[in-house]
């Protein structure tokens, strides 16, 4: 995995520029420890930070075609980030129509694909990539996103020309790009649903996923080369049970393709135990050793670490399905024993993701106070840990999304509430929270119920149903289904690449695989929960690779930490934020919020999750305020 980052200005010659785009892909060292380059022209300026995955001593980039007939520029270079799972089979069709290759690499894959197939060549890539291309001869950029979003690209639109960047530190580097936030962007930030294309800071845009967006000295467009398809599913449940199998077991295959040390990280859930699974087979048949599994969890007193203060289902924003409230740690063990894994757990001090000094660099990789507290803090140390020991690491992602695992999916309130589900439950949540906690005045100009619900309408929009389908409740749940996975999903896949990224990790997600996506997605949501509960096909399709305990287990969520140590030290920053009359943060947040969450004690354990959710939240603003040089034009 590696960091992208360019500037291309048809007004003005940029061979003596070279130093601002070093300084652009400087920011982004952690995505790439292993090298660095530039290369320019007069008019573009590619720069790239490298993560040694594939083909490691001749993949440098960016990377040059060979040169022009007349022995010129080369006809296209490629500054690459990600991995396309099924460069092998391009290389031998490429090769076959008379490529020649320098390299073992993917992206030399993708730059002669370019060059035998023009544009419409990433209709042919799997994989999870964001990546840039400058073909000489026509003077025109292609920035390329993949299908699902798994792997940022942000771009910034100048007079006569664009910045471009796999994270938004490196557009933001540059002296031309100012870090504004107005109340678009700050509506955006404490939406809880991701608008597509949207990036927050002013003018800052993000390559959607699917998407192509096109510079040329006309101007630039964008255009989607994937969404998600609607097509009639016509297998009965046995044969549809089989493909997910197929699909799942092809994906983990095609992603464990690394030159480099790679692991699953395996939480005793459904999701991770079902790609650990499937992965040491694969590696089992190829006699490669045992694979590597990690897990999280937090020290300290059991019954105070457990998922006891979590929301219940379908509240606070929707965290799971009925959490079974039990510790992960036995069944990542169950699973680790019966598929023969050489497994870690990587036990965290209860207080650690407290540390201000984690919670900045969790906020330094994520570029925006967006974050979920301690879930942040404790993933970035869960990757850092990992990373000593490999490169690749296979995750769960996107199973929930997928199979309708979340609460939310089976709350009839949720379902019918004519928003966002994980926000339509009724009660106290995430988003009452951060209603509560800002200034009445800027909550008032902000009016964040009126953007949610005009977002909810134009995600709404783009759900094509099947024609024919009259079933009130399948037709709602297609559209449940294509919000979860076009809305809810990319934060999380946002949060997986920034933690992980930040450590110099390469998390792959195969439940991401788009055929595994475009499949499930049309499957009808009866066949989804065919046995009465969440995520019932996946559990169909998997069940004979894992321990009857784990397969039986209900949604447990991403570890959390309501140790009474870790609320604590929260409230103590909290605390010393509200004494400092010159922090940054005061003038956003409601002053008679800020002092009654101040104090000890609350009516509820949801109520103190919520109110340390909310202290979260005004640290790592005030956080961001005082470390980036943002202006806030609210």
């Amino acid at each position: 995995m590696c960091g992208v980052a360019g500037w291309v200005d048809f007004g003005r010659d940029l061979t003596d520029q070279r130093d601002v785009l070093r300084g652009m892909t400087a920011t982004m060292a952690c995505r790439g420890p292993d090298a660095e380059g530039v290369w320019g022209d007069r008019h573009a300026l590619l720069g790239h930070r490298r993560l040694a995955v594939i083909d490691l001593t001749t993949g440098r980039q960016p990377m040059r075609s060979a040169a022009t007939a007349d022995g010129g520029r080369p006809a296209a270079v490629l500054t690459f980030s990600g991995e396309v799972y099924n460069y092998r089979e391009l290389r031998a069709a490429l090769a076959a129509r008379g490529q020649v290759f320098r390299t073992e690499s993917d992206t030399e894959v993708v730059l002669c694909a370019y060059l035998e197939w023009g544009p419409g060549f990433v209709e042919r890539l799997d994989g999870m990539y964001g990546f840039a291309l400058w073909d000489t001869r026509t003077e025109e950029l292609l920035l390329v996103r993949d299908r699902l979003g798994v792997k940022p690209l942000f771009y910034h639109p100048t007079p006569r020309g664009v910045l471009f960047g796999s994270e938004p530190k490196a557009v933001l580097a540059h002296p031309g790009a100012g870090a504004v936030v107005d109340l678009d962007g700050m509506r955006e930030m404490f939406a809880l649903a991701k608008t597509p294309g949207h990036a927050v800071y002013r003018g800052l845009r993000e390559v959607a996923p699917g998407h192509v967006v096109r510079l040329g000295r006309t101007g630039l467009r964008s255009r989607a080369y994937w969404t998600l398809p609607t097509t009639e599913h016509t297998d009965p449940p046995a044969d549809t049970v089989g493909t997910v199998r197929e699909l799942l077991d092809d994906a983990v295959g095609r992603q464990l393709v690394a030159d480099v040390p790679r692991c699953s990280l395996l939480s005793g859930g459904l999701d991770s135990s079902a790609v650990t699974a499937l992965a040491a087979r694969r590696l089992a048949a190829r006699d490669e050793g045992p694979l590597a599994t990690f897990a999280v969890d937090f020290a300290g007193d059991e019954r105070e670490t457990t998922t006891a203060y979590l929301p219940p289902a379908g509240r606070a924003g929707g965290t799971g399905a009925a959490p079974d409230g039990s510790p992960d740690r036995p069944y990542a063990h169950a699973v680790a024993a019966h598929t023969g894994t050489r497994h870690t757990d990587i036990v965290l001090p209860v207080t650690a993701p407290a540390d201000p000094l984690h919670r900045t660099t969790a906020l330094t990789a994520r570029d925006l106070p967006v974050g979920r507290g301690e879930r942040d803090t404790s993933l970035y140390l869960l990757f850092k840990a990992v990373r000593r020991h490999s490169t690749v690491a296979l995750s769960g992602e996107a199973a929930d999304e997928l199979f309708g695992g979340y609460g939310w999916f089976h709350d009839p309130r949720a379902v019918a509430a004519g928003t966002f589900p994980w926000l339509g439950t009724g009660g106290p949540g995430f988003a009452d929270t951060l209603d509560r906690l800002l200034d009445p005045g800027l909550r008032k100009r902000l009016d964040l119920d009126t953007y949610r619900r005009d977002r909810y309408r134009d995600a709404i929009a783009e759900v094509e149903h099947l024609p024919g389908v009259t079933d009130a409740r399948e037709r709602r749940m297609r559209e449940v289904g294509h919000l979860a996975l076009t809305r809810f999903l990319p934060r999380l896949l946002d949060r997986k690449d920034r933690m992980s990224m930040a450590t110099g990790l390469e998390a792959r997600v195969p439940f991401c695989d788009h055929r595994l996506v475009g499949y499930v997605y049309n499957t009808p949501w009866a066949m989804k929960t065919q046995d009465g509960r969440e995520k019932s096909l996946l559990r169909a399709a998997t069940r004979d690779l894992l321990p009857a305990a784990v397969a039986d287990r209900r949604k447990s969520p991403y570890p959390s930490t309501p140790h009474r140590g870790y609320t604590e030290a929260v409230r103590g920053q909290f605390a010393e934020l509200l004494a400092d009359p010159g922090r940054p943060v005061h003038g956003l947040l409601d002053a008679e919020w800020a002092r009654r969450t101040a104090r000890a004690g609350a009516a509820s354990a949801l109520d103190d999750y919520l109110a340390r959710y909310g202290m979260e939240t005004a640290l790592l603003l005030d956080a961001w305020l005082r470390r980036y040089p943002v202006r806030l034009e609210l």
